[in-house]
């Protein structure tokens, strides 16, 4: 048993042994054991000499992987050549040792024992004594590193192995997957005291790191900060090599080191730098002062201790046996590096002849070889692995098997760290085997997308081929051809299949002729090219079959609108003419109506209804006659009309083609798009249209025209006479609850997301809807508020519901969630960017912020129900807007209700009148009238109180009203322009209303053009105006005998509790109108005269008499 005080120096002396080595001309791979001359080398496993020889290695270049496999742990004999250097440099080391001897006892005996001096390089000494007091009672022949006191048939040159135990390494943190024992990795070192420290490591001959996990895969550090950083598991690794990156001598720079792992260890304690620990250390390092060895007067001792140097003759024991026990890595104290204290972990025992085991081991190697057989990485990774060794191997060592699954796959972090730190092997085989059958996977998911791309290539290349060839043949029996002549047989071959009228056919080969004798590098040749190929794409003689069949239009019809009986008759009989002739001419409707009233909808309709393709364009604001009729040719750019790339576009002779707002058509410089309308809308003449840019006749006689317009009045009249005018009236309040129910409130349900949700809109809310917020006569505002009213029962379902019933990241797709975290990412770059300068605002997107379908509908949960009644549906749409139904619930005396009709439909209109002042013998008579009146309106305003003056004159000659009133006509609304003769009779029922001081019944409402003569004259829009009396509550609507046969046409819902009643001249207005008048009390004068007039009126009456 050696002393403690020898291990110094007998470590120091073979610290000199091993940097004679690396000094020698031998190489790493040239030491080997050997024993005495002409001997064989001896061999002994790793884990059996790991056992026999130092704990702690000094040896740097330890740990070089052989080019062989895994499994392979053979050491090759030595050759001839190395026996014999190892022989002579045995027998120089003994003469060497010999001479070193005598010079070291005659150095003792010379010495003084009083101050023995300590050893020069203390960190040396002291590396040295750790490594040589765990290996004191290891084999002579192979475990001690002393050079002194060997035997020389002993003497043998050994690789220095793995210490078994070694408590405290400096901790390397590894990013994105973690290391396994038996695998070679590399990694950058970018901390310059890591890389320092790895350095002296090096020097000192103990390259021993620990390699730990990180659980963040963005952590990007070369120290572990904190224990919960890394995962508890990790391994010991040698670092086999480093290179210096930015410094020429690697010195206090960053560094590239190459890793081989030995095996597991598991983290008990992390010192990070700067801890109390550290601390406490290199303070005791910095005071630790040098021990004196005493001598040695004993000579026997030295010659029966084998291993003793010359001078541990002079050593004696320490009276104080207690010394604290020595750490080899505190020389890394200085370092700001983090150190960690390990134990090993072993792999738990297992049953080699297990068929579990065997059955995983050969499922493994069998998706080693499908993977092998499809990623060319794997192939040369598994080449130098136990594949190109004996089965047996691979079945012997199923754990290292394991390893090596994980190592070469491409699992998710958390997955191999799993593999690293199960202990069980058949379970670590079963997590193996999970990540290798992952990268199966992806295997042949690659492989499929590179034979797809092979495949495609390979066709193409197969392609071009065979087209040179074709070319080549081609070129040597003379028929070559051009570009032009392809194109040339291109519009042949179109022609052909074309049946083009005479002349339309005359005009092409006279262009093909021409365009086959054009250079193509000519401008002329585009513009041919250009023509011929409009000329070719309209459907000359192709016309598309259409389904006549009545039931199917009903029922076409029914289903995207409720009433418009008109437009639905009409329909109707143009597929009843056109089923008993075969075909239908093109006819030419327009609807006129109010806005929201379908007008543009149900052109699609038709056209779904008769089979026929679609076009639609608008002509609201055209000026240029262009746009109808095309350019000529000769302008650059130039294009046919629109209704020619209607043709092209519908590849038939017969589409419907609908002209939306017609009668807001405009007029420019570039000329009258109207007029231009008169040939194309002419049935007589759209036979053969002409288009400036074709130039040639076009037949257009089967195509169906449908136009729409708010107003006939800005319609010129020829054009109108063209057109065959159907009148979409507004909707009354039963039509629009129907729609409302049938139509837009599902329509608005589902765009809301609520499809499928118990979410109700009962009758009275709809009701409360057409009453309080939606008046007018069509069904757009009305689809707004529903609309509104779904959006905001979606909004308050989120709301109650919060963001555990519907998170959000359910919503989105994968390729959402990765455009959303790539924009993130841009917006933090800019963020970062832009704090030196001005933010600017993102102007594009980048393809992979971008996706194809972001996201996903989320689904509301079934128990969630919300009911919209009237009660609460001012917190939906917020407060009414129209709070009763008419203006006046009791009229005073002259005022009366009139109807209007404007371009939104029907309306009730007020007429007031009012006496401005007292009637006496002196006022005069006057009329003022106001209300934004237009001249129409202010001519009937005239006749009116002629009217009324001559009645009152006529049948009341006592009451002079009119002689001495001054009277005020308004119309309420003064903000809206009023024009038109119909409101006559409602003025002149005013202004008597006013004179016989008599009120009007307020549910009587009537309208009529009135003559001097008190004739009552035809009026138009009267279902509006009826629409509009129901809508206010009307009883009575009186209007024009002439108008009798558009009452009798009206509907029944429309005309459901109003009684008409029609008048022909003023006096029937004046008998319904008044009916319980008294005509004497009518009679008497209102004129209020003074008293003295009177007693003059009286006395000169006596003097007459």
């Amino acid at each position: 048993m050696l002393s403690r005080q020898r291990i110094p120096r007998i470590l120091a002396s073979r610290t000199l042994f091993a940097h004679s080595i690396r000094s020698s001309s031998l190489t790493t791979s040239s030491i080997r054991p050997l024993a005495a001359a002409g001997q064989h080398a001896v061999t002994r496993p790793r884990h059996e000499r790991s056992t026999n020889l130092s704990s702690f290695s000094t040896y740097t270049a330890l740990g070089k992987k052989s080019d062989k496999g895994f499994f392979d742990n053979s050491i090759e004999p030595l050759s001839e050549d190395e026996r014999k250097a190892n022989v002579e440099h045995a027998e120089a080391e003994g003469k060497e040792e010999e001479t070193e001897s005598k010079q070291a006892k005659s150095k003792s005996k010379s010495s003084t024992s009083d101050a023995p001096a300590a050893p020069e390089d203390g960190k040396a000494s002291a590396a040295g004594g750790s490594s040589a007091g765990s290996g004191s009672g290891a084999d002579g022949g192979s475990g001690d590193g002393g050079k002194r006191g060997r035997k020389p048939g002993d003497k043998a040159l050994a690789k220095p192995v793995v210490p078994e135990i070694y408590p405290q390494v400096m901790a390397i943190p590894i990013a994105k997957r973690p290391l396994f024992p038996g695998f070679y990795k590399a990694i950058t070192i970018k901390d310059p005291n890591v890389a320092a420290a790895i350095t002296e490591m090096i020097k000192r001959g103990q390259p021993y790191v620990g390699a730990f996990l990180f659980k963040d895969e963005n952590a990007d550090d070369d120290i572990i900060r904190n224990r919960d950083d890394v995962y508890d598991v990790g391994v010991f690794a040698q670092i086999t090599s480093a290179f210096p990156m930015n410094s020429q001598n690697g010195e206090g720079a960053s560094l590239t080191a190459i890793l081989y792992p030995h095996r597991r260890i598991k983290l008990s304690e992390l010192i990070p730098p700067g801890s109390p620990e550290a601390a406490s250390i290199d303070s005791a390092k910095e005071g630790a002062v040098p021990e004196p060895i005493p001598r040695v007067t004993d000579e026997s001792e030295q010659k029966g201790d084998v291993v003793a140097s010359f001078e541990e003759s002079a050593v004696t024991p320490r009276p104080e046996p207690s010394q604290k026990p020595y750490e080899p890595t505190s020389f890394l104290k200085k370092y700001p590096v983090s150190l960690v204290n390990v134990e090993n972990l072993t792999e738990e025992p297992y049953d080699p002849k297990s068929q579990v085991i065997k059955a995983v081991t050969n499922e493994i190697v069998n998706v080693f070889k499908e993977v092998a057989s499809m990623n060319s990485l794997f192939r040369d990774q598994i080449s130098t692995f136990s594949m190109s060794q004996s089965t047996g191997n691979v079945m012997a060592e199923p754990a290292k098997l394991a390893d090596f699954a994980a190592a070469v796959s491409a699992g998710e972090p958390a997955e191999l760290q799993e593999v690293l730190s199960t202990l069980n092997v058949e379970e670590r085989m079963h997590k193996a085997l999970l990540v290798l059958k992952k990268e199966h996977v992806n295997a042949q998911l690659q492989s499929k997308i590179t034979k797809d791309v092979e495949q495609k290539i390979t066709k193409r290349q197969r392609e071009y081929w065979l087209m040179e060839q074709m070319k080549g043949i081609r070129r040597e029996l003379g028929i070559e051809s051009d570009g032009k002549d392809k194109l040339v047989e291109k519009f042949k071959e179109l022609a052909d299949k074309l049946a083009m009228p005479e002349a339309v056919r005359k005009v092409f080969d006279d262009e093909l002729n021409k365009l086959a004798h054009l250079e193509p590098a000519a401008s002329e040749f585009n513009v041919t090219r250009n023509y011929l190929d409009w000329l070719t794409n309209i459907p000359w003689g192709q016309s598309s079959a259409e389904n006549f069949d009545i039931l199917n239009a009903v029922k076409v019809l029914d289903e995207d609108h409720y009433g418009l009986k008109d437009v639905k008759d009409r329909i109707l009989e143009f597929i009843a003419v056109g089923k008993l002739r075969g075909t239908v001419e093109g006819k030419i409707l327009c609807f006129v109506g109010p806005p929201g009233v379908g007008k543009t909808s149900i052109g699609k309709s038709i056209a779904r209804a008769l089979g026929r393709q679609y076009y639609r364009f608008s002509v609201g604001g055209l000026t240029d006659v262009a746009e109808i009729k095309g350019h000529r040719r000769t302008y650059v750019g130039a294009l046919p009309g629109r209704v020619i790339q209607a043709l092209k576009k519908c590849k038939t002779e017969n589409p419907l083609i609908l002209i939306d707002e017609i009668d807001k058509i405009g007029r420019g410089y570039q000329g009258d798009p109207s007029s231009a309308l008169l040939e194309l809308l002419d049935p007589e003449q759209n036979g053969s249209f002409l288009d400036h840019y074709l130039d040639v006749p076009v037949d257009l006689s089967k195509v169906l025209f449908v136009c729409t317009a708010n107003l006939t009045d800005t319609i010129p009249r020829p054009l109108l006479d063209r057109m065959e005018v159907i009148r979409l009236s507004g909707y009354v309040a039963d039509e629009k609850m129907a729609i409302a129910e049938k139509y837009l409130a599902p329509q608005a349900q589902e765009m809301a997301g609520l499809k499928g949700v118990d979410v109700q809109l009962t009758k009275d809310a709809i009701e409360e809807l057409n009453k309080s917020y939606c008046r007018e006569s069509g069904v757009r505002n009305l689809k707004k508020k529903i609309e509104q009213v779904y959006r905001k029962s979606a909004l308050k379902i989120v709301q109650d519901l919060g963001e555990e019933a519907l998170p959000e990241s359910e919503a989105l797709t994968g390729e959402g969630k990765a455009a959303q975290k790539e924009t993130e990412k841009k917006r933090s770059e800019e963020a970062e960017s832009d704090k030196t300068s001005s933010p600017k605002a993102a102007t594009e997107a980048s393809e992979k912020e971008t996706t194809e379908k972001p996201r996903v509908a989320m689904k509301v949960p079934e128990d969630v129900h919300v009911v919209i009644n009237k009660d609460n549906l001012k917190d939906y749409v917020g407060p009414p807007i129209f709070t009763s139904d008419r203006l006046y619930d009791v009229t005073p005396p002259g005022v009366t209700m009139g109807l209007a009709w404007t371009s939104m439909g029907g309306a009730a209109m007020y007429v007031e009148s009012i006496l401005q002042s007292a009637l006496t013998s002196k006022s005069s008579p006057s009329l003022e009238i106001t209300g934004n009146l237009k001249t129409v309106m202010k001519e009937s305003s005239a006749i009116a109180y002629s009217y009324a003056k001559a009645v009152m004159a006529k049948d009341f000659p006592k009451n002079r009203f009119f002689d001495k009133a001054k009277i005020h006509v308004h119309v309420p609304e003064g903000a809206v322009q009023k024009d038109g003769p119909s409101a006559g009779i409602t003025m002149t029922t005013s202004l008597l209303s006013l004179a016989l001081d008599t009120p009007i019944d307020p549910q009587i409402a009537m309208t009529g053009e009135l003559t001097l003569t008190g004739k009552v004259l035809r009026i138009g829009g009267l279902r509006e105006k009826t629409v509009a009396a129901r809508r206010a509550g009307c009883k009575m609507v009186v209007f024009p005998e002439d108008n009798m046969s558009d009452w009798l046409e009206l509907p029944e819902n429309v005309k459901e509790g109003i009684e008409g009643r029609p008048v022909r001249w003023y006096s029937d207005v004046f008998d319904l109108i008044f009916p319980n008048l008294d005509r004497e009390k009518a009679n008497k004068s209102r004129i209020i005269e003074d008293d003295k007039s009177e007693k003059e009126k009286s006395k000169k009456n006596d003097e007459d008499d």
